[in-house]
């Protein structure tokens, strides 16, 4: 046995191995020590191997999903080893003492995902391949669990970006690809292999009906399907056919920026708190997947997202339609994933009968949908294929019974009246159990041992069983019965009527399971031969219950419609900052919201003010407005006229990636590097206090050549943050850029943050009102009064940072080498006679000293 296992292991060698024992999946060696520390089981040990004993822990096969689950999780990888023919053809083959073969039927990875129980019903599941050839790269990616299939062409800069957009469990390339979660040989990645697996794949003899593939993207598409043959040995999982997506049609958004505007994760992961979890009001797992999607890759086309807003328009102005639509699809089950995994050969009978109601469902909700006079166009194209499954769902209907369990094992899937034989089976086994219940009786009567029972196992079978104190009646050689199996309290027997009744049950029970698994096999078969048009079922209801959730959404929350234009420019009234809006409302508190209109008179708006007084929020609220408006979705404004954005670049907060040995100045820099080498005139830009994170003169000079270079060089949409008062004066000399500040007052003492963008620099930085709102100590906040106070006498002096302080070092010593040599409140100090003192000149030399402190 442990030969077998060594060799089993020898296959997966990466993997855990799952290694099937009756009913238990057991580990051995290492992998038991790694699964036992992972699952919190226990560790035993079996034998010994080589003089030591073998380490060993292991699951039921019942509940194995639940381990897998976790295992994956905590990113392992594990392979399926099951017995590949039963005990009897074992014996048959090699005689008594044969070992049950086995085999690896499968690898269950992150990436290669069908099951209920480890998928996530709202997120997509991607497995992606990346795939390089004469220079070109392209990335291909599937989620196995819907059949989705889609290949990226794409260059070394933005692979990290289509990669971020992904998001996949796995990535997959070969041995020296830096990016690669799992690596392959490099000979399955070859694109002339690609070509020939994805033709035969798919039965055809050109690809060009799929779109445009170079040899970048063969070698992708071809890694894929190698790796998810691999995974599933031999059983290929449902693919539907795939679909190109150029890079030119979604605005393109790296990796830092969807991190720093949270598109669809936080940035401490999990989706609470991102743009995705303040918008989602779909009813269904599909809808769910489908809107991260439209988030994640914004379209580029106007036309098409026209197409997706019309269609929330129509739902928007209809609330009776949208309430109907939404209740409808609230009942639906997810039919593509119910379709993976009948592909992937780990389908059930209640899989089959989601398909069917599903199926059903759809068929009602395409005919009220088809009343509709004028229905937009998206809507008309989805329409046709909400129906024609008649033939399917009439199979399904009359094959199975109304809730057919996820376990096929124990049969009672296939419905009664479908097939005659099965019914006739199925009776012989009821009278056989009704027969057994009157042997039952008919022994109690005659042995007068009324704890007489009929009990079955998997052992035994059917046996009679006695308590302890009455077996001697039943051991008598007249008595009928034969002496099987003695237990610490019962005794068990058998008796010739009792195996009789009992061979007619389980012939029929027997021959009755293997008539509905066949039936099963010609019902998946029937669904699968049906999986394209089912899978576009389920796409269409996706559509429908995006744009229905994303109307809900807007009417909620009083959002707009917005309007696309080719030109640059970017025109909102009224907008809000859809998460934060969220959480100052259930703080009882309302959202000031904020107009923001670049043009290419004014496409550079340099935003200063007080720190917390919102210019991070009005720089994300715009980002995220034109995130929404491509993506297809009303936005939280009055009024949206937005010019259509190629590449969206965010550069908000510090972070650090000492990992990879980078500071939080360093990422910053990084950051901003890419924007200066990637933005276009039609791109838009969000930076917020660039330089900030070294010295001084360094920072200033930084932010005033990024400035520059964005006016004059990258000349995009931009929205700019800052301290530095200095830049301002760009505002002279940069005719596109315009000054605006975030108003605050001071009353009383007190920062008042009001929240407003206007027009004009501020007039200061209110840093120490900021301070002090935030606890800082007041003798800290006096001291930097102070020092403030004689930094600010000596930039007047010289015309301040801009005019160029080389001297601003010797300055600050000077500061500190005066107040060293003088310090007013300490020579009062040393002056004073405190023993000599009355207690009202006391009071008044307090006032003194108090006096010199301000």
């Amino acid at each position: 046995m442990m030969a077998q296992y060594l060799a089993l292991k020898a296959e997966a060698p990466d993997c855990l191995l799952f290694y099937r024992m009756g009913d238990f999946f057991e580990m051995f060696f290492e992998d038991a020590k790694i699964a036992a520390a992972a699952l919190d089981i226990a560790l035993t040990a079996r034998g010994e191997h080589e003089g030591q004993k073998v380490p060993m822990c292991g699951v039921p096969a019942h509940s194995a999903e639940s381990y897998l689950a976790r295992l994956i999780k905590a990113g392992h990888r594990v392979a399926i080893a099951e017995q590949t023919e039963t005990p009897a053809e074992a014996r048959a083959r090699m005689g008594s003492k044969a070992l049950v073969a086995r085999g690896i039927i499968r690898v269950v990875t992150a990436g290669t995902l069908t099951e209920e129980a480890l998928l996530d019903s709202r997120s997509a599941n991607w497995c992606a391949a990346i795939g390089e050839a004469g220079g070109a790269m392209a990335v291909a990616a599937a989620d196995v669990s819907t059949g989705r299939f889609e290949v990226i062409p794409t260059d070394a800069a933005g692979l990290d970006a289509v990669l971020a957009r992904l998001g996949a469990a796995e990535v997959v390339g070969v041995e020296d690809n830096a990016r690669a979660t799992v690596t392959r040989p490099r000979g399955e990645f070859d694109s002339a292999r690609g070509e020939a697996r994805l033709k035969a794949l798919f039965g055809v003899a050109t690809l060009d009906g799929f779109g445009r593939f170079d040899r970048a993207a063969l070698s992708a598409a071809g890694g894929l399907v190698h790796y998810l043959d691999h995974t599933a040995k031999g059983r290929l999982p449902f693919l539907q056919p795939p679909r190109i997506a150029a890079v030119a049609q979604h605005m393109a958004i790296d990796a830092a920026t969807r991190e720093s505007l949270e598109l669809t994760q936080v940035a401490g992961g999990g989706r609470r708190g991102s743009l995705l979890d303040c918008i989602d009001r779909s009813v269904t797992g599909a809808g769910a997947r489908l809107l991260a999607e439209d988030i994640a890759a914004p379209l580029m086309d106007r036309a098409a997202i026209d197409a997706r807003l019309d269609l929330v328009q129509l739902f928007h102005d209809d609330s009776a339609l949208r309430a109907a639509t939404r209740e409808a699809l609230k009942a639906l089950p997810d039919i593509g994933r119910a379709l993976g995994r009948l592909a992937a050969g780990r389908g059930s009978p209640r899989d089959l009968g989601q398909l069917r109601d599903g199926l059903e469902a759809a068929r009602a909700l395409g005919v009220r949908l088809g009343r509709i006079e004028r229905p937009p166009d998206l809507l008309a194209g989805l329409l046709p294929t909400l129906g024609g499954h008649g033939a399917l769902t009439d199979l399904l209907t009359r094959a199975l019974v109304p809730s057919p369990p996820i376990d096929a094992g124990a049969g009672g899937y296939i419905a009664e009246g479908y097939d005659a034989a099965l019914d006739d089976l199925r009776a012989t086994g009821g009278d056989g159990r009704r027969a057994i219940a009157r042997l039952e009786a008919d022994y109690r009567t005659r042995t007068r041992i009324s704890q007489l029972k009929i009990r079955h196992n998997n052992v035994l079978g059917y046996h009679v069983e006695v308590p302890a104190k009455h077996a001697d009646a039943l051991m008598a050689q007249d008595s009928g019965f034969t002496h099987r199996q003695t237990l610490a309290g019962v005794v068990r027997f058998n008796e010739p009527a009792l195996h009789e009744a009992a061979s007619r049950v389980t012939q029929a029970g027997a021959h009755a399971l293997a008539a509905e698994a066949a039936h099963l096999e010609d019902l998946t078969a029937a669904a699968l031969d049906k999986r394209l048009a089912i899978a576009a079922t389920a796409d269409a209801l996706a559509r429908i219950d995006v744009a229905a959730g994303l109307a809900e959404r807007a009417a909620e929350g009083g959002w707009a419609r917005p309007s696309l234009v080719d030109h640059a420019c970017f025109e909102v009234e009224g907008g809000r900052h859809p998460v934060v809006e969220a959480a100052v409302a259930k703080s009882g508190e309302r959202f000031v919201a904020n107009d923001c209109a670049l043009s290419e008179s004014s496409r550079l708006w340099l935003v200063t003010g007080p720190n917390m007084g919102g210019k991070s929020t009005f720089l994300r609220q715009n980002a995220l407005i034109a995130v929404l408006a491509q993506a297809g979705a009303y936005v939280p404004a009055a009024r949206a006229r937005l010019g259509l954005i190629d590449r969206l670049f965010s550069r908000v907060g510090a972070s650090d990636n000492l990992a990879r040995g980078r500071s939080t100045f360093m990422v910053e820099m990084v950051e901003t590097a890419a924007i200066l080498a990637q933005a276009t005139p039609h791109s838009f830009v969000i930076l917020d206090e660039v330089g900030r994170g070294t010295s001084t003169y360094d920072g200033l000079a930084i932010a005033w050549a990024v400035v520059e270079a964005i006016h004059e060089t990258n000349r995009c949409r931009c929205l700019f943050a800052t301290h530095y008062h200095e830049l301002t004066r760009l505002a002279e000399r940069c005719d596109a850029l315009t000054l605006h500040h975030v108003r605050a007052r001071e009353w009383k003492g007190d920062l008042v943050l009001l929240h407003e963008v206007a027009e004009g620099p501020a007039d200061r930085s209110y840093g120490l009102a900021v301070a002090r709102l935030a606890g800082m100590p007041p003798a800290a906040v006096a001291r930097a009064k102070a020092v403030l106070a004689k930094l600010e006498a000596g930039r007047a002096a010289t015309g301040g940072l801009a005019a160029g302080l080389d001297d601003l070092p010797l300055f600050a010593a000077a500061i500190q080498a005066e107040e060293e040599a003088s310090d007013p409140l300490r020579d009062a100090l040393a002056a004073m006679d405190v023993d000599a003192l009355s207690p009202r000149e006391a009071l008044e030399a307090l006032y003194r000293l108090k006096g010199l402190a301000d």
